[in-house]
């Protein structure tokens, strides 16, 4: 497995055997002080184990705030609330409680909303009449809650910049959508199922 190291002019990958880490061991890892689960809310719910979400208080404040707009922008209610799925990095900011990642939104992982944005580009671009190209375009942004959610993240969220390095906020659709359209090939597949945001 890859491990990426961040360093201020470029990325740097070390090679190493990926740790494995049993259930049981979850609990046992160190936390970092004052990190905390980032809870449900009123129009989404967490669908993942505390543990893959412990993040600092505000983060999780300006996650829950997004997240609560994006539900209820996206018709989401108290009975049938967005569900959101988290997974806990090790590298970077992981280490500090200062980054999420969003594996998930709407029953369905980040990876596969990009691979049907993927394919939905890839329809659009072969239509020959560009009223219906426009149509394949404008339905994939209105269906895709992966892509609306990266979005709403960018719009909403106040995230990360360290001193040399870019805007916090990485995933299928960073080269496309931004901040950092220069994400090198390498960084965009290490955020291919995965949505990365840091405070």
């Amino acid at each position: 497995m890859a491990r990426l190291l961040l360093r201020p002019r470029g990325w740097i990958y070390r090679m190493r055997p990926a740790p494995i880490v049993r259930a049981s061991q979850v609990g046992a890892q160190r936390q970092p002080e004052g990190a905390q689960p980032i809870q449900s809310g009123r129009l989404y719910r967490v669908t993942s184990p505390p543990e893959q979400a412990l993040v600092t208080a505000p983060l999780a404040r300006e996650l829950r705030q997004v997240l609560e707009e994006f539900g209820k922008a996206n018709g989401f209610t108290p009975e049938k609330p967005l569900e959101i799925t988290f997974g806990r990095g090790v590298l970077g900011l992981h280490r500090f409680a200062r980054a999420a990642d969003i594996y998930g939104v709407g029953g369905k992982g980040i990876g596969q909303w990009a691979q049907d944005w993927n394919a939905a580009m890839r329809q659009a671009s072969k239509a020959s009449d560009p009223q219906e190209r426009a149509r394949i375009i404008s339905g994939e942004k209105e269906r895709n809650l992966g892509y609306k959610l990266y979005n709403a993240l960018q719009a909403q969220g106040n995230w990360a910049q360290p001193q040399g390095y870019p805007v916090q906020l990485f995933g299928p659709w960073t080269r496309a959508e931004g901040p950092h359209k220069g994400i090198s090939d390498r960084m965009l597949y290490a955020h291919r199922d995965h949505i990365h945001v840091a405070k």
